[in-house]
């Protein structure tokens, strides 16, 4: 097709502001899935996103549109997660596209994630076009909404398209702005192939599948591929385009978005950000791809059973396919075996990965306790990165610890400003600055409780990475009724007062269950843990102390009680020598067993860490 003809865009918006809903309206306006065959939010092909009701991962599909001046055009729409922690998936996306529309929710206005967004597009230069989503709500304020964004973020008042994504009002006024507003690709169709990969696959029979979009030049079928950072060649098993399901085609056009089946077994070969070309060595520059994004929360996971480890191995490698933000490299562990220390982007990509591994890979895992990564300054003037716990040094040798920190931005009703702050502050927050995000009309009518729900208000902070981690989002769910929602990015690392706590069971230290912790929180964190564990650890025949200790000095302690047997039962009068004897050995018997036996550690006590501050 004629590249004046191609429209490439994506939908950004923040959590449930109607993304995928709307794309399910753009795919049945233009009849890319007939009514019979649509399902609500249709582009969630993951049983995980339909079961949490988000979105997880990109889905790209073509649209073909005839406009009100009679021209065919092809629309390559993306839908993006709103999440937080998936923002890696949005700027992939945003990368392969040429134009946004931003979705606002007309009952809640602009959100956390609405202002990363924007900031991300206008990163890539990318026109935006503003769309007000769910004005058919009886509490819907789509007037003050779009001057709540005029004023953020300069839109006129002729660029807002107001839409219902559930009555499908508006959405063939969203389909003329894409036409109008958004440019067509730019690229040389004569010129050698280059087509960026922004998405990828692994399918048992067609390899690595690599979703691409093509800069310049031509794919064809029967041509032999190239990947330019790992040298890899191909023969083009499959190529073709979203409609929304994999559609075969002949070739591939410059401008055009679609996925080639390369055949490649091995996963590592075809990387996400790749440039894709044909043939042997040319003078084609490669596409600028992505920064490589660095995790900010590791986690161990271990195979339930020991002997699923190279099972492990290969399913990691597959999804890091899908999924170029996770990160991994082997470990061991003395209570738990082999596994692998996983990084993430935050605490969902987290659990979803360990569902998607259970799921997808039938794996039982266990995972230890998230942290963070630490810059470790050592008195001999050296450096080191630590992201386990257990691969902390001594305390003699330590000199500064590094702890990652955030820029933390939280939208909210000005009548939570203060158990936002208390919140914060309680978690060594810094407050930043406070900006009211529209102002409140005094002459309106309204009851001073209607006007103060109305002033939304941006609170900004600096705070440890760490103390987001665990229930940080719940607890501003709960203290804000629902309507706070929160953004971050990775801030300067700061020198904190960081101890290591250890867990001894049995006098013998369980790495698994070591976490850093601020030294003012080190006390309350270990009594409370151990009291945790005692509940959890099975009784054994003799005594098990469990321990929580800061380096040398032990800060709290519980015993498990033994079982004990009765064995005086059958002794029935007779001298008291005889049930001495009796109860010596008994307890020499229980201290032999004390120094040999073993303790084993239910993989709830692991779970136990996880839960300390939600009780």
């Amino acid at each position: 097709m004629d590249l004046s003809h191609i429209r490439n865009f994506c939908i950004i918006a923040h959590i449930d502001h109607g993304k995928s809903t709307l794309a399910d309206r753009l795919m049945q306006a233009t009849g890319a899935v007939s009514d019979r065959e649509l399902t609500e939010q249709h582009l969630d092909s993951m049983d995980l996103e339909r079961e949490r009701g988000i979105t997880i991962k990109a889905q790209a599909v073509r649209l073909a549109y005839r406009a009100a001046d009679k021209s065919d055009y092809q629309l390559n729409l993306i839908d993006t997660p709103g999440h937080v922690d998936f923002t890696y998936e949005v700027s992939r996306s945003l990368a392969a596209s040429d134009g946004a529309l931003l979705v606002v929710d007309a009952t809640q206005g602009i959100q956390a994630q609405t202002l990363a967004n924007i900031y991300l597009a206008m990163e890539y230069d990318l026109p935006i076009i503003p769309v007000v989503n769910k004005i058919d709500l009886p509490a819907a304020e789509p007037e003050r909404v779009a001057s709540e964004m005029a004023s953020a973020f300069g839109f006129t008042d002729d660029e807002f398209v107001f839409v219902s994504a559930k009555t499908g009002e508006g959405v063939v006024e969203i389909l003329e702005a894409v036409v109008d507003r958004v440019p067509p690709p730019t690229g040389d169709m004569d010129a050698p192939l280059r087509a960026l990969i922004f998405d990828s696959k692994y399918d048992s029979y067609k390899g690595v599948v690599a979703y691409v979009r093509a800069v310049d030049g031509r794919l064809e079928r029967t041509g032999r591929i190239r990947l330019m950072a790992t040298g890899a060649t191909a023969e083009a098993l499959e190529i073709g385009f979203f409609e929304p399901a994999m559609t075969s085609a002949e070739s591939l056009e410059t401008g055009e978005v679609g996925y080639v089946a390369t055949g490649l077994k091995d996963v590592a070969a075809c990387r996400v950000g790749d440039t894709m070309t044909i043939g042997g060595p040319s003078n084609a520059d490669p596409l600028p791809g992505y920064e490589p994004m660095k995790a900010m929360v590791y986690t161990g996971l271990y195979p339930a059973d020991g002997e699923s480890f190279p099972e492990l191995r290969e399913a990691l490698e597959k999804l890091r396919l899908n999924d170029p933000a996770l990160s991994f490299e082997p470990e061991s562990s003395a209570a738990l075996g082999f596994g692998f220390r996983c990084g993430f982007l935050g605490l969902l990509h987290m659990d979803v990965t360990q569902e998607r591994l259970e799921r997808e890979y039938d794996l039982t895992l266990i995972a230890t306790a998230p942290s963070v990564g630490y810059r470790v300054l050592l008195t001999n003037g050296d450096e080191l990165e630590v992201d386990n716990p257990s691969a902390m040094p001594s305390v003699q040798e330590i000199d500064k610890i590094f702890e990652p920190w955030v820029d933390l931005s939280i939208v909210a009703p000005s009548r939570f400003i203060g158990a936002v702050m208390e919140l914060v502050t309680t978690r060594r927050g810094e407050y930043t600055r406070m900006e009211y995000l529209q102002s409140v009309d005094s002459s309106r009518e309204d009851t001073e409780s209607s006007a103060a729900a109305d002033a939304r208000v941006l609170l900004e902070y600096k705070m440890p990475l760490a103390e987001l981690l665990v229930d940080f989002h719940s607890q501003l769910k709960s203290r804000s009724q629902g309507y706070a929602s929160m953004d971050y990015s990775i801030g300067e690392p700061r020198p904190g007062e960081m101890v290591k706590l250890d867990v001894l069971v049995n006098y013998m230290p369980v790495d698994a269950l070591s976490m850093m912790l601020h030294r003012d929180n080190a006390q309350a964190q270990g009594r409370e843990l151990v009291a945790k564990l005692r509940k959890l650890i099975p009784r054994q025949m003799f005594e098990v102390p469990i321990q929580s200790a800061v380096g040398s000095r032990v800060i709290a302690r519980e015993t498990v009680k033994a079982m004990r047997k009765n064995v005086l039962a059958k002794c029935y009068g007779g001298d008291v020598t005889r049930k001495r004897k009796l109860l010596e050995k008994q307890a020499k018997g229980k201290k032999r067993m004390k120094k040999i036996g073993s303790v084993d550690v239910p993989q709830e006590a692991f779970m136990a860490v996880l839960s300390l501050e939600r009780d």
